[in-house]
């Protein structure tokens, strides 16, 4: 890995590169719609005033940085404005954003993805498990982050990997809020005096959800506050391309470092469970066309009350009904709408077999061609 310098042509997308400098211009500097999934996390803005001490009078090692110190709100919007924008140029026609916030800024970036046309298409609660205390005692201990998916403009094909979320929720649809820790222990980069090395690093559990829900393997993803550089490191780790920025020599060094150790999963291992809207389409009739089933042949209905031929042009044939497996199957019931194919099933050997395993034949066939 290295680290591009300012004059260096971005004529050629830097894949796998930390690049220095101001994230705005680098970014513009980049080709425009050469980027599927940018995941930002910007200054927060804390505002803080003064030291902040634990009851033992000990100090908190706070976000005091220069980098998030910003004279004034309008000062901080213009930045988000800028960042922003030039954050939109780079994204495919279908690519998305992530960004995460704070309360003291989450609804500023919110605003302004909206102004910019980015389309909203959830906000995701972060429950830190194992939040930092409240230690002055006089609000509630703020134990999440809020992060905001969008894609780049209403009606994008935005990629979301909806079935291997549901996979790694133990079969249970993911929802919009998740508990997980904060960076802590090993995970828990250090500096060469065993300090942080950087105050707001994310955990790789956070990222790895991110990006598994919404990139697939061979996707560029840009980071452009790439700190000690979790967005890359799990890029990596899950066979994703991405190119980071960061102005800070010590969190570059730190990123480059953490990432060289990193090791690529296998291509098999890179597999995920795919939504079944995204298998190839297999039109009912060519069952028919290649002998599985054959016109006249007879099909029942999962719950036995009803029946239908089949007919050579694919369509099926019932007593009152006549039109494809899915129109008979939702007359048949009296319902606005029917899977044919998990309604169906045809008799083999004197049992009942869904219609759906012969589908499921021909992909697995195409699959292998």
């Amino acid at each position: 890995m290295t680290i591009k310098t300012k004059t260096q042509s971005a004529a050629a997308l830097p894949l796998n590169t930390i690049l220095d400098g101001d994230c705005i211009e680098r970014m513009n500097s980049l080709p425009a719609g050469s980027v599927d999934l940018i995941f930002a996390d910007p200054p927060y803005n804390l505002q803080l005033r003064g030291d902040l001490h634990r009851p033992d009078n000990s100090k908190v090692d706070a976000v005091d940085n220069d980098w998030d110190q910003f004279s004034s709100f309008d000062v901080y919007d213009k930045f988000t404005k800028a960042w922003l924008k030039a954050a939109r140029r780079l994204l495919k026609p279908n690519g998305a954003i992530w960004c995460i916030g704070s309360y003291h800024n989450v609804f500023r970036m919110g605003a302004e993805l909206q102004n910019q046309g980015f389309w909203i298409l959830n906000d995701v609660v972060w429950r830190k498990s194992n939040p930092m205390p409240n230690f002055r005692g006089k609000r509630f201990t703020n134990a999440h982050e809020t992060l905001i998916w969008a894609s780049k403009s209403e009606g994008a094909k935005y990629t979301f990997n909806y079935e291997a979320l549901k996979a790694l929720n133990e079969g249970i649809q993911m929802r919009s809020d998740w508990v997980l820790p904060i960076c802590t222990g090993h995970e828990r980069l250090k500096d060469d005096n065993g300090d942080k090395a950087h105050p707001t690093q994310k955990p790789e559990s956070l990222l790895h959800r991110v990006l598994l829900a919404t990139t697939n393997p061979g996707d560029v993803v840009l980071d452009p506050f790439f700190g000690t550089g979790t967005t890359g490191a799990v890029a990596k780790m899950l066979g994703r391309e991405f190119i980071g920025i960061e102005r800070e020599v010590a969190y570059r060094e730190v990123a480059e470092k953490r990432i060289a150790k990193i090791r690529k999963f296998d291509k098999e291992a890179l597999q995920v469970s795919q939504s079944k809207r995204a298998e190839p389409r297999v039109p009912f009739g060519q069952l028919v066309e290649r002998g599985m089933l054959r016109p006249g042949e007879e099909l029942y209905s999962i719950n036995k009350r009803h029946k239908a031929k089949v007919r050579a042009d694919g369509t099926l044939i019932g007593d009152d009904v006549k039109g494809s497996i899915h129109q008979v199957g939702a007359h048949l019931e009296g319902a606005p709408s029917c899977n044919g194919w998990t309604y169906w099933h045809y008799k083999k050997e004197g049992k009942k077999v869904p219609i759906d395993l012969l589908r499921q034949q021909i992909r697995a066939e195409m699959r292998t061609h």
